[in-house]
Order: structure tokens, then C-alpha cells, then sequence
């Protein structure tokens, strides 16, 4: 058995995602030291960097510090409330009888 005191919990780390536009694309591997980098598009000339929450600000101003980023963009994803069933109600749900008629033929 396990003692208490030897188990590590798994923490959820809070991230966001930052869109940094830059000059050239030689410099990637710079920016593999402020987060992990989940999209690279060569042609538009930007990287998708996603980053711990508490150390945004800071590690926003260090990038935009660098001399081969034109700009930064931080994602405004977790501000967005993502619940739209509660907005909706439950008439927006309501299945007509056209599709009524399929999920019981379905069904069947």
C-alpha cells in the first residue's frame, strides 16, 4: 500500500495560449524555453505558444522584448464563458418531428 505522504497528486497547470508574430522563422527554438509550441505556420510567419497562466504577463513582456517578434497576441479563450446550454434554454433543443421520425427509425 501507498502512504499518503509518498503520493503525488496530479495539478491541472492553468494555460493559455499566446500568438506570436515574428520577422524571420530561424528563431523558433528561442521560444521553446517560454512554453510548449503547438503550431508553427511558415507562410503567415507566426507560432502558437500555450503557457502557464501565472507567469503571463511576465513571460509576454519577454517576448515581445526579443528583437525578431513584430507582435504577440494573447488568447482570449478561458475569459469566454463556454457554457451555451444554459443561455439557449431548453426551446432551442427541441427536436422537430422530421427528426423525431429519424432517431426512431434509427432505433429500430
Amino acid at each position: 500500500m501507498l502512504d499518503e505522504e509518498n503520493e503525488t497528486k496530479l495539478v491541472m497547470q492553468k494555460r493559455q495560449g499566446v500568438i506570436v508574430f515574428l520577422y524571420h522563422m530561424k528563431q523558433i527554438k528561442q521560444l521553446k524555453r517560454f512554453g510548449i509550441i503547438q503550431y508553427i505556420s511558415k507562410k503567415m510567419k507566426y507560432v502558437v505558444i500555450y503557457m502557464n497562466q501565472e507567469d503571463l504577463p511576465e513571460t509576454v513582456k519577454k517576448i515581445q522584448n526579443l528583437k525578431f517578434v513584430k507582435k504577440t497576441e494573447v488568447s482570449h479563450r478561458p475569459d469566454i464563458d463556454m457554457d451555451f446550454g444554459s443561455r439557449m434554454g431548453e426551446k432551442a433543443f427541441k427536436l422537430t418531428d422530421e427528426d423525431q421520425e429519424k432517431f426512431k427509425n434509427k432505433s429500430e
